[in-house]
């Protein structure tokens, strides 16, 4: 997606600082795109760019993340700090990337090599845990204490915001509950499919987009991805009707061990599945058989801000 158009100010120059106080660089680098947003203090979006994202070579990453900074500064002058968004973490005894199977950020020293790209420090963080901070401070979950922010995409993340600050853990993990098995599981839901990390039955082997089509397919249906199964689903189709059934069901039993175990006030979705509207008066029916409660209060929303909340958050993640 190109970036805005720009205004006749910009045109013969670089935007007026002075009107929007200091500006903050957030980048989400993700499988299939790399964002970047300029946002100031008060989170009022200044400039916006998206671009494909190298899928295999590391170096281009490097070089499509160097180019955008570059040019956004040519626009709007000197950030102030830049913050990104990555998926997996960077591990606390290494300093290398971990946990971002499929991507070519696995295993490297992607900190040190932007900031050397750069030549200034950057702010590294989890994409779910950008998206969580994102619709904690401005978006669905605005004012809320306790948030846990959930990325229903090609893999499945989380990440916790408490009273606006992030919660990252001991280990730097805090939110990774898709890599858990899903509870409470049927005797035909064990030992369940192969996770992306290797280990069968984790809650992102059932529940990310991937995992959805996926079990169409072992239902006895044709390959289709996610959208489309749902909208075989709204037309009527049995098979499609009955897996999304079951995914309402491994919705619900996942996030109530979340709120069994945190008892976030509000959880907000994110990504493609998040974009399922039936989800949201469904899942938390059919969670409360599992919650320790007698009631539960938890608010289930959809993101405020959409899918660019993790680009959003990366710049936040900065400050």
């Amino acid at each position: 997606m190109p970036g805005p158009r720009l205004t006749a100010e910009e045109e013969n120059g670089r935007l007026d600082l002075g009107k929007h106080g200091n500006l903050h660089l957030g980048i989400d680098l993700g499988g299939s795109k790399i964002e970047i947003i300029a946002i100031d203090a008060n989170g009022a979006e200044v400039w916006r760019k998206r671009i494909p994202a190298p899928r295999t070579d590391y170096g281009q990453s490097l070089d499509a993340i160097e180019s955008l900074v570059r040019e956004c500064e040519s626009r709007i002058g000197p950030a102030d700090s830049i913050g990104i968004g990555i998926p997996g973490s960077l591990s606390l005894t290494s300093g290398r990337v971990r946990n971002a199977y499929s991507t070519p950020l696995l295993g490297q020293r992607f900190a040190e090599d932007i900031e050397t790209r750069l030549g200034r420090g950057v702010t590294i963080a989890n994409d779910a845990d950008c998206f969580a901070l994102s619709e904690a401070l401005d978006g669905a979950a605005a004012g809320a204490e306790t948030v846990f922010g959930v990325i229903l995409g090609t893999g499945v993340g989380g990440g916790f915001v408490v009273g606006g600050r992030l919660l990252r853990g001991a280990n730097a993990i805090a939110g990774e509950w898709g890599h858990n098995p899903l509870p409470w599981p049927r005797p035909v839901e064990l030992p369940g499919p192969p996770c992306s990390c290797g280990q069968p039955g984790h809650i992102e082997s059932w529940l990310s987009g991937t995992g959805f089509a996926a079990s169409y397919v072992r239902a006895g249906a044709s390959a289709l991805d996610a959208p489309q199964i749902i909208e075989r689903m709204r037309a009527g189709d049995l098979i499609a009707r009955s897996c999304f059934d079951d995914y309402i069901d491994r919705l619900a039993r996942s996030l109530a061990t979340i709120i069994n175990t945190v008892d976030p006030h509000v959880i907000v979705l994110g990504g493609g599945m998040s974009n399922v509207p039936e989800i949201y008066p469904r899942v938390p029916l059919q969670w409360r058989p599992y919650v320790y409660s007698d009631d539960v209060k938890t608010r289930l929303m959809p993101a405020h801000h959409g899918d660019s909340s993790g680009v959003r958050g990366a710049a936040w993640i900065a400050l």
